[in-house]
């Protein structure tokens, strides 16, 4: 925690501190649920409670038993298949798309960047009910629903904003002289793009990538709308569990993909950091 300045006032002590301890009520409101979900996840009874056993911590009461049937079960690992399948594709297209329209909108010359920027940033904005609902009906019309990929486009769709922003954050600031004088000493367009430009995005890109792929790994409203059975995913499973079979394995389900999606935003911020120091921002 960083000290605060001999000249602080009274006040500023009262509102650094108030500050504090509302940034800690707001951390615990956000991680409350998982709190409660981790601990019920290695419940050994088929209950969403806290059996008595568990609150003596008996270890009778706990049980690994539901992330077995997880990893045994052949619908969640066909779920899991498909999600992996459809997010590792969704992210390829997404990060393609999303670096090249970085790359173009970040030309100080480019005609119309802010509104065009507003439209590719659009999925992000529009609700995903109404995204969903107009990808039906598109797909239905080209023969794409109920297709692989169709559900793959879709979350490139929903993805590529992600990419879009986290490549064009890398590239504010970025040094344009950097590859005029690498052109000036000769160097080819592809050259200068490979052995300049990569490297200052590439912690961007990684970032954008990660993103698409959690954001894909997550979605259940549009697969719902343009997938089938054959294309049920992880998500997807667990929103039919709670509506027709309950059971704690969702618990486990949901434990695991809070564990990966901590995992990838640990990644994010080690990049985020290695990239203020490649470009000598002072990380606080």
């Amino acid at each position: 925690m960083a000290k605060l300045p001999p000249y602080t006032t009274p006040a500023g002590y009262t509102w650094h501190y108030a500050y504090l301890v509302i940034c800690g009520l707001i951390f615990m409101f956000l991680i409350f649920p998982l709190m409660v979900i981790m601990p019920l996840s290695f419940n050994a009874s088929p209950y969403f409670t806290f059996t008595p056993e568990m609150l003596s911590l008996d270890p009778t009461g706990y049980s690994l038993r539901w992330y077995q049937d997880f990893f045994t079960n052949p619908n969640w690992q066909g779920a899991v298949k498909n999600s992996f399948i459809i997010a590792i594709f969704s992210t390829l297209i997404s990060t393609f798309l999303g670096t090249l329209a970085a790359l173009g909108l970040s030309r100080p010359n480019f005609p119309f960047r802010t509104t065009i920027m507003g439209i590719l940033i659009s999925p992000m904005i529009v609700p995903l009910i109404i995204s969903a609902a107009g990808m039906y009906f598109f797909y239905s019309r080209i023969n794409l629903q109920g297709t692989f990929t169709g559900v793959i486009l879709a979350h490139a769709i929903l993805a590529t904003p992600f990419v879009l922003i986290a490549v064009t954050a890398t590239l504010v600031g970025f040094d344009r002289n950097l590859t005029r004088s690498a052109a000036s000493l000769g160097a080819a367009p592809m050259r200068v793009f490979f052995r300049i430009i990569v490297p200052l995005i590439t912690p961007g890109v990684i970032s954008g990538a990660l993103f698409a792929f959690v954001t894909s790994f997550d979605e259940v409203v549009v697969i719902l709308f343009v997938g089938s059975y054959r294309q049920r995913t992880i998500p997807w499973q667990m929103f039919s569990g709670i509506r027709e079979q309950i059971s704690p394995t969702i618990l486990a389900v949901a434990s695991i993909l809070t564990v990966i999606s901590i995992c990838f935003l640990t990644c994010i911020e080690l990049l985020r950091r290695r990239n203020e120091k490649h470009r000598g921002i002072r990380t606080t």
